[in-house]
């Protein structure tokens, strides 16, 4: 079996259920009841596997406190069904996702163990972006194409804001000894990216409001399909590139600094095993496609019952319920001075979004019959050009002018009424 050392404990409690040395040994001590042989070792199978399964439940959902929010999940189902009270329900089932999107995070930072950093990498902005997807599908297949939109533009805004606003002054206020640096190479190459997702905004809703198009009510959502299949063409090369570069993308650049002092303190191990994160991705997935369900048909009745514009609930409070996972790992990054770490889950996660998010809902709303385009109106297009360029240096000050921004940003939309939100329902023959 070689050293024990740097062995993880899952791994020896994994290898004892199959290893070839364990079952000789039961085999030799029982070799006058073989029959109970059998018995015991599918008595002992079972008691390991429950075993293992209590104590991945016990990590996974009783080791946080934040946890005990997924019961507003039931709450939200169990609200719909008996009454209609859909400020509850939209209520009951926003507090009901945010444990269920940071579990989410955590158990994709658990299978990233096992795959490998660039791998790992992929995968958290992929799931970590799940939670934005699957609403976002749900109020697609509803007809609600503003919502849509306001949400994916909302997630690009709470991760290059309020997320890496926190973090800058998070990072600042722990090290206000010194000013906090990251690599701008890597920041340069995904604001460059963001600013070619802008530019696929801004041409339609420009066609829209100038009255140029050739075919008027066609030439918009055809140029918007076409913008998105290259959008999502660059996101595929940027992948690629990511993969096979040589270069760890988003590694600390004061990494040999501070190796040694990290090394001891740092290091991690898993704490479940490959398939139970795996398992635990299926399910916390599927959990929260049903309460995504329940919260985007609650949207238009909570925002008449909370007074509240549904372009309020769109792009400030969808959004950071999505993003719980990104803006506590991102604070936590800058805190230990890791910001170049931060920076990737902010501005990976703003990345996908506009690179993949927004085109992939525009192919998919395409495939459904929606007339989903890239024209996200002035007023929210405008509100991109501030994401989109980030310095090489950071401190509390910028993180508290990022904070700032938003809270203008929020309240902007707090005040907005958006009239075509109310058209995109489809209507009932």
């Amino acid at each position: 079996m070689g050293s024990l050392e740097g062995r993880s404990v899952l791994e020896l409690e994994d290898e004892s259920l199959s290893s070839p040395r364990m079952i000789s040994i039961k085999t030799s001590s029982l070799d006058a009841a073989p029959r109970r042989y059998f018995c015991d070792v599918e008595e002992i199978s079972c008691r390991c596997i429950l075993r293992r399964a209590s104590n991945s439940i016990r990590i996974v959902l009783l080791s946080d406190k934040l946890n005990i929010l997924v019961l507003c999940g039931p709450l939200a189902i169990l609200v719909d069904k008996l009454t209609s009270h859909h400020g509850w329900v939209f209520l009951l089932s926003l507090l009901g996702i945010i444990p269920l999107a940071e579990r989410l995070g955590w158990a994709t930072e658990q299978l990233a163990f096992f795959t490998g950093p660039t791998v790992g990498g992929l995968l958290n902005a992929t799931f970590g972006n799940a939670t934005e997807l699957i609403i976002s599908m749900y109020a697609l297949r509803s007809g609600m194409i503003r919502v849509v939109q306001q949400s994916l533009l909302g997630s690009i805004l709470s991760n290059m804001l309020l997320v890496l606003g926190c973090a800058f002054f998070g990072g600042g206020i722990v090290h206000s000894n010194k000013e906090q640096v990251f690599d701008k190479a890597n920041a340069v190459m995904n604001s460059g990216l963001l600013l070619m997702a802008v530019m696929g905004l801004l041409f339609p809703a420009v066609l829209h409001f100038t009255r140029t198009e050739l075919h008027f009510g066609k030439s918009e959502l055809a140029l918007s399909r076409f913008s998105s299949c290259v959008m999502l063409a660059a996101y595929g090369a940027y992948l690629f590139f990511q993969l096979t570069s040589q270069k760890n993308m988003y590694s600390p650049i004061n990494e040999g600094e501070s190796q040694d002092d990290s090394n001891s303190d740092d290091e991690e191990a898993p704490q479940i095993l490959k398939w139970e994160s795996i398992s635990w991705l299926s399910i916390l997935t599927i959990w929260i496609s049903v309460l995504s369900e329940y919260l985007v048909n609650a949207i238009e009745g909570a925002s008449v019952a909370m007074n509240i514009p549904v372009a309020f609930i769109s792009v400030i409070l969808l959004p950071i319920v999505g993003n719980a996972a990104e803006h506590a790992g991102a604070v936590m990054f800058a805190v230990k001075d890791k910001l170049d770490i931060s920076l990737g889950v902010a501005i990976g996660s703003s990345t996908q979004i506009s690179m993949f998010g927004i085109p992939f809902c525009v192919v998919v709303g395409w495939i459904m019959g929606r007339p989903m385009d890239l024209n996200f109106q002035l007023f929210e297009t405008a509100t991109l050009f501030m994401t989109v360029l980030v310095e090489g240096t950071s401190n509390y000050f910028k993180g508290l002018m990022l904070l700032l921004c938003y809270l203008i940003v929020a309240a902007s939309f707090f005040v907005h009424i958006d009239p075509k939100s109310i058209q995109d329902k489809p209507k009932k023959t």
